[in-house]
């Protein structure tokens, strides 16, 4: 009798349960062959490999890992093998543009991978959803705001979902350098559609403050937390006064004749000043920031990934998710609000293994600007926006004065992110020393 039931189990596995959530053996078999099939690539970096066997398990995963370290592929290959369409959360038109774009690359058919967010007409948006009510999509990249939205919640609830993924998951937090509020309606949102759907979240950077944060607001405290190191010896860290700023970028971009970078300025103002100064000394360099139209960025956007030009200059609304592996620099005109967000931005550079250089311009004039562009938010928001720039602050200063970082490392022993970015750049300043001798 026992033998009949367990043959019967067995024809119940193997003939009817065709979701990958239930069949781990066969997903087992055929992650690498599919890895091959529709990305080229002939083995996983990391744990990419146990990442994905946790969301095609079904189980709510918890992704933190550095830029370059490939999270895409981590949502990426399990919606192409999961039944239903996969709905990525993306904070930036640009993101999602370029995240379709590389997907559509390795596929015959461009409905397998969709946008939905407010460059769209009705004419558009009708054609995306048509292509997965047709079951033709397998990821739909949706903006915070998107998805908030009743009338798609309602055509949300009539397909088949396989997961949600929440890409850029440190906008979730208060405490992160890039906080979004709409963001913090996303389980409010997943709950309205289906309370069982797997959600993943993704993020290059978080504090264990941030990680708490993001894990209890997506109703995600039993997730699976898959957590890689962030050190990445290929990356050269410096800061530098701020004096001849202009005269500094134009020498060192051309001692880097030909290579590609990426050079973050504060305002948009600014963002055009340095574009324009580039330029007018033959350097080939466009600029990006939220204040262009939209087919202005997209065209600086594409004539840099498709090497048109060298350098784009921009703000910090450019460069996430972008998928360029042979940035050799990145340049900060002006400090940034926060450690986490510095790390993230240069993070851009040497994707591919190979060197970058990272080279901060430092005036604590820079700290005065950005306090000032908290002024008239939320008191709470202003104290967080403040200790994140004091702890930018004393990276910025420390490195001027390499005798005492060891001092300071230990007097703020509790502000972990500044120790750790610190640590990398003492061992890497010591392997040049050590190059050069």
């Amino acid at each position: 009798m026992l033998i009949i039931k367990e043959f019967m189990l067995y024809l119940y596995i193997t003939h009817f349960s065709t979701h990958l959530y239930l069949n781990m053996v066969t997903a087992e078999l055929t992650l690498q062959e599919a890895l091959k099939e529709y990305f080229g690539f002939d083995k996983f970096k990391g744990e990419q490999e146990e990442i994905i066997k946790s969301l095609m398990s079904g189980r709510d995963t918890f992704v933190i890992m550095p830029t370059g370290g490939g999270k895409s592929l981590c949502y990426q290959l399990p919606a192409m093998l999961t039944e239903g369409t996969a709905i990525i959360v993306s904070p930036l038109i640009a993101l999602m543009k370029n995240q379709v774009d590389s997907i559509r690359n390795f596929g015959a058919d461009d409905a397998v991978a969709h946008v939905l967010n407010s460059s769209l007409n009705k004419g558009e948006i009708m054609q995306v959803k048509e292509d997965i009510l047709a079951s033709k999509t397998k990821m739909l990249f949706v903006a915070p705001e998107s998805l908030n939205k009743q009338e798609n919640i309602d055509f949300f609830k009539r397909i088949k979902i396989s997961f949600v993924a929440v890409d850029e998951a440190h906008c979730i937090s208060e405490w992160g350098h890039d906080f979004r509020p709409e963001y913090r309606r996303i389980k409010e949102m997943v709950q309205h559609i289906d309370a069982n759907i797997p959600v993943m979240a993704l993020t290059a950077t978080a504090t264990p403050k941030v990680q708490l944060d993001i894990q209890k607001n997506l109703g995600m405290t039993d997730a699976k937390l898959f957590k890689s190191s962030f050190n990445r010896p290929n990356l050269y860290y410096e800061v530098r006064p701020k004096v001849d700023v202009a005269k500094e970028i134009i020498r060192f971009i051309r001692q880097h004749e030909g290579k590609s970078g990426i050079v973050y300025c504060l305002s948009r103002k600014k963002v055009e000043e340095i574009a324009e100064t580039l330029v007018v000394n033959g350097i080939k360099a466009r600029g990006y920031h939220a204040g262009m139209d939209a087919a202005t960025r997209v065209g600086n956007q594409d004539a840099f990934l498709m090497e048109d030009v060298d350098v784009i200059v921009a703000t910090i609304a450019f460069g996430m998710g972008i998928d360029k592996p042979d940035v050799r620099f990145v340049i900060h005109h002006d400090m940034p609000k926060s450690l986490e967000g510095y790390y993230q931005e240069t993070g851009r550079a040497g994707r591919d293994g190979g060197e970058g250089k990272c080279i901060a311009f430092y005036s604590y004039k820079d700290i005065e600007k950005l306090e000032k562009f908290m002024t008239g938010k939320p008191i709470a928001e202003q104290e967080i926006g403040r200790l994140l720039l004091m702890e930018t602050v004393s990276f910025a200063e420390h490195q001027f004065a390499e005798e005492s970082i060891c001092y300071i490392i230990l007097e703020n022993f509790m502000r972990k992110i500044i120790a750790h970015v610190v640590i990398i750049v003492l061992i890497q300043k010591k392997k040049l020393k050590e190059r050069k001798s």
